[in-house]
């Protein structure tokens, strides 16, 4: 009872304070999408703080539409707060309107179970589904571990001294670790997880001396690339079908944990309430977008693997995504 209570307070307290910034932006204002024309202007919500995954997608999304035309008018508003289920909160507030798409993926489905969110991607228009982000496991170059098996028995001994550094609770990060606990032996239970509010936030704190700040990071790629370039980050582990290029690590399956298999896919959904015509012409935007050089080398430099699908195709697949990790949070007792 208690744990439901501070849940819905959270979420409350989140939903008031970020309310008042997506007004700021002027997200309200576009409220009614009737006569709207999404070739002459698009919002494009990225739910979590610059510098995450879900705004770098939000950003390259924005510069492959302008570059080549799609849109004329393509701005970017981020509304950050539990698990990217804030931002959703906001976009079911937008029915009808055809000139707003919100970038979602696997954490936010983590955060509608986690949060006991009154709305979820059912609430919204399915467009397309982009690509899958895979996720890294890495520690500063400083760091004793050298290893996943160095880190692994560190963790083992005593899994609530070693803070894991990670994005919402509930989302990916945070069960990409459970997942990996349970699976080397140790009670899920007893993990320290240490959520950040985004990647840029998470890398800071990973590279902190202060106390309490974490000793492992996990995260997409994109959100430590460029420290894993500069070889300030070292990757222990990969969680993707096959190892990423340039990247001197070994998958789940090869460190000897096959069933740590979460991929975050990246997509967007626009507020319900659109007609045939309205979703259509959304998909054909993306679509077009997903055609571009930039977008293209965006794709390869990202190193995102593409998945895309449209419409009612990817309705289906959210509807049995959101089934499935609610299943995973209840299994790892993070629900």
């Amino acid at each position: 009872m208690t744990v439901q209570l501070s849940r819905s307070v959270r979420w409350i307290l989140g939903l008031v304070c970020v309310g008042a910034l997506v007004v700021a932006a002027g997200i309200v204002a576009n409220r009614s999408g009737s006569g709207a024309d999404a070739r002459a202007k698009l919002t494009l919500i990225a739910p979590a703080a610059a510098g995450g995954g879900w705004d770098l997608v939000a950003r390259e999304s924005q510069q492959a539409l302008r570059t080549d035309a799609i849109v004329n008018n393509v701005q970017v508003v981020n509304i950050p707060g539990a698990a990217g289920t804030i931002g959703l909160s906001q976009l079911t507030e937008l029915d009808g309107n055809s000139t707003t798409m919100m970038v979602t993926g696997t954490v936010m489905l983590g955060g509608i179970t986690r949060n006991d969110s009154p709305v979820d991607l059912s609430d919204t228009t399915p467009v397309a589904r982009l690509a899958e982000d895979f996720e890294v496991i890495a520690v500063p170059d400083d760091s004793p571990f050298r290893t996943l098996d160095d880190m692994l028995e560190a963790w083992r001994a005593d899994p609530a001294a070693m803070p894991i550094g990670g994005g919402s609770a509930g989302g990916i990060d945070h069960m990409v670790a459970a997942l990996l606990a349970r699976e080397a032996g140790i009670d899920p239970a007893l993990i320290r997880y240490a959520a950040y509010a985004g990647g840029g936030e998470l890398t800071i704190n990973l590279l902190s001396t202060a106390p309490g700040t974490p000793e492992v990071g996990i995260s997409g790629y994109n959100d430590f690339r460029d420290l894993l370039i500069e070889g300030r980050l070292r990757p222990l582990m990969v969680v993707a079908p096959e190892r990423l290029e340039g990247l001197d690590a070994p998958t789940s399956a090869e460190a000897g944990f096959p069933a740590v298999d979460l991929v975050n896919w990246r997509g967007y959904v626009a507020p319900a309430g659109l007609d045939e015509d309205e979703q259509q012409e959304l998909i054909e935007i993306v679509t077009e977008m997903t055609r571009t050089e930039h977008w293209q080398d965006a794709v390869a430099r990202n190193r995102w693997e593409e998945s895309f699908v449209t419409g009612d195709e990817f309705g289906r697949f959210l509807e049995e995504e959101q089934q499935r990790v609610a299943t995973i949070l209840e299994d790892l007792d993070l629900a």
